[in-house]
């Protein structure tokens, strides 16, 4: 009969929602193997192959982070890193150093010279974690700034 039973009689805004969540992930995720953003279409089949429904009373936002860890399991797919530089003194640093660097995927530049300053690239989730670690030892004097996201391939999707 063609008519999709599980979208029942809201089909548009589940059609809607569905591909709401599908832009969010498009954005906040890339492909690992490719360094690019997967294009909107395929994250909403990838959904749908993964029989993922649209929760009403979330925020688009929300349910695309739930639906990263499940599409995960499918595809291959990564969240974009923030790119997040910390600065405080070396005093302070000699406590949180290693937990801080062990929180990175990857580490752009090192300074140690009077001052500890680090840029690198750490998964979106982490970041409350730098934020609370460097307060915590710096007494609120040190800083955690998120200064961007990892440049992509297609780095121009966020930029446009």
């Amino acid at each position: 009969s063609g008519i999709n039973a599980e979208y029942g009689s809201s089909g548009i805004n589940a059609e809607y929602g569905y591909t709401e969540i599908a832009a969010n992930i498009s954005t906040m995720c890339i492909n690992p193997a490719t360094q690019r953003p997967y294009p909107v279409s395929l994250v909403e089949q990838a959904m749908k192959d993964a029989h993922i429904s649209v929760k009403p009373n979330k925020s688009a936002k929300q349910q695309a982070l739930e639906v990263i860890k499940v599409l995960k399991e499918t595809i291959q797919i990564d969240r974009v890193k923030m790119k997040i530089k910390i600065s405080m003194t070396m005093g302070d640093a000699k406590k949180c150093k290693d937990q801080i660097k062990a929180l990175f995927t990857s580490i752009i530049s090192e300074d140690n010279d009077g001052q500890f300053e680090l840029l690198g690239l750490s998964e979106p989730g982490h970041y409350k974690q730098l934020s609370e670690l460097v307060g915590k030892h710096s007494r609120g004097k040190g800083t955690c700034e998120v200064i961007g996201v990892e440049e992509t391939a297609e780095s121009a999707v966020f930029n446009s």
